[in-house]
């Protein structure tokens, strides 16, 4: 009996990998610019990290996490996911020392025990950056317009931001308490979980997909009406410089995340395509969370792309580029050498073209007409055929596939990489 895939865990095959690779270069590029430096990070942590930032109370920490005992007795998570454990690091290593404001990206896979469906699988990937050591709203404003450019790098169009504050611990106890009292208000008409969140954390009933309980809480008050002066000062300065940059965004009253640190502003990002799962990215400022893990008190805020969604809000914004991936993994040369002693030459030719920078494709062992079918169905455009007449001229004999034609280009087979790539002619245009 073969065996599959845990349920919820899927292999990305060449095209899905080539897919995802593209769209986190396209995001780091973009980063990179603004000044992220990437750092790589464990996906193993000890489970207190996210019981203490994210929150116990969070269905994150709650019901989605995989958490088992070390051998010690230790209790380890496989990180849901990436903000927590870079702040660890920042915190571990004494980043503060090293640079006042770190600027840091980040590219991994993440684990969540969740239904799996369209879009949300349990092992997922993401792309995020982190900007710690500053609380002014230029450095929310830069990040939320970083996030844009990181969408139009990639390809994304219709993509729509949504963006509330969460005000801080000024302002948002009191706001607390009347929602409190607002939800024990409609405690009949709340779902099970939101009548245990009351308690705990009773913002949570906001971010209820329960059809029920959006409907209980559809005239809840409004955070953004309760913002001490300094919060709303702050939220709307973001605001200010967002219009001054032309990044357009919806205010959503009911938007607080599933994360217990975020204060002040908050965003999420909806994407084209995805139905019932359209957040492709969400985040927010810290404050407190670094000083929390058991470093200093500074400033943060961040964002994160779920990547696998990015993918698929592409695939719906430009459905021709699974055709450009296919054509990039087809390749552009196929080597078809027939005999051992072309088989010798052909794999020195090969290297050297790969060394140039040409993707070929090297087989043998076969006939010439079994050599070529293979060709045309990995779509090579052209193909070098190595035989006892070409060994014996030195000089090998192409064929253009795309054109259909029998024309044949000879090509000195003892040419370096450089100059045979030159005189192949077989790279695609761009």
């Amino acid at each position: 009996m073969s065996i599959s895939a845990v349920k919820g865990f899927r292999d990305a095959l060449p095209e899905a990998a080539r897919l995802l690779g593209r769209v986190e270069t396209a995001a780091l590029d973009v980063l990179a610019r603004y000044g992220f430096d990437e750092i790589r990070l464990p996906i193993v942590e000890k489970t207190e990290l996210f019981a203490r930032a994210i929150g116990e109370t969070t269905d994150i920490v709650e019901k989605e996490m995989y958490t088992f005992p070390d051998r010690d007795g230790t209790l380890l998570t496989l990180r849901p996911e990436g903000t927590a454990s870079l702040v660890r690091a920042y915190v571990e290593h004494h980043l503060d020392q090293r640079d006042p404001v770190g600027r840091f990206s980040y590219v991994g896979p993440m684990f969540r025990h969740e239904r799996p469906q369209k879009g949300r699988h349990r092992q997922f990937y993401q792309v995020g950056a982190e900007l710690i050591g500053r609380e002014d709203p230029l450095a929310d404003a830069e990040l939320l317009v970083a996030l844009w450019d990181v969408l139009a790098e990639v390809g994304i169009t219709g993509a729509s931001l949504l963006l509330n504050s969460l005000g801080d611990a000024q302002c948002r106890p009191a706001y607390r308490d009347e929602l409190r009292a607002f939800g024990e208000s409609r405690r009949e008409q709340l779902c099970e979980n939101c009548k245990r969140r009351l308690d705990k954390n009773p913002l949570r009933i906001l971010d209820c997909k329960e059809p029920g309980c959006r409907a209980a809480t559809e005239d809840a008050p409004r955070l953004v009406d309760h913002l001490c002066a300094p919060c709303a000062t702050h939220f709307a300065r973001v605001r200010e410089l967002l219009d001054a940059e032309g990044v357009a965004y919806t205010l959503d009253s009911r938007l607080v995340r599933g994360l217990d640190y975020y204060v002040r502003t908050t965003f999420e990002v909806l994407g084209p395509g995805l139905g019932a799962q359209s957040a492709i990215g969400a985040g927010g400022r810290y404050d407190g969370l670094v000083a929390q893990i058991g470093g200093p008190q500074v400033s943060g805020i961040g964002f994160a792309f779920g990547v696998d969604r990015l993918v698929l809000a592409l695939q719906a914004s430009r459905p021709e580029v699974e055709a450009e991936v296919a054509s990039e993994l087809a390749p552009e040369l196929f080597i078809a050498p027939l005999g051992a002693a072309a088989e010798s030459a052909a794999l020195g030719v090969a290297r050297r073209l790969r060394q140039a920078g040409l993707r070929v494709e090297l087989d043998g062992g076969r006939s010439l007409k079994s050599l070529m079918r293979r060709a045309d169905k990995l779509k090579a455009r052209h193909v070098m055929i190595l035989g006892e007449e070409e060994l014996a001229q030195r000089r090998a004999t192409m064929r253009d596939m795309e054109a259909k034609q029998d024309r044949k280009l000879a090509v000195d087979i003892d040419l370096t990489g450089d100059e045979l790539l030159a005189a192949v002619g077989a790279r695609r245009s761009a």
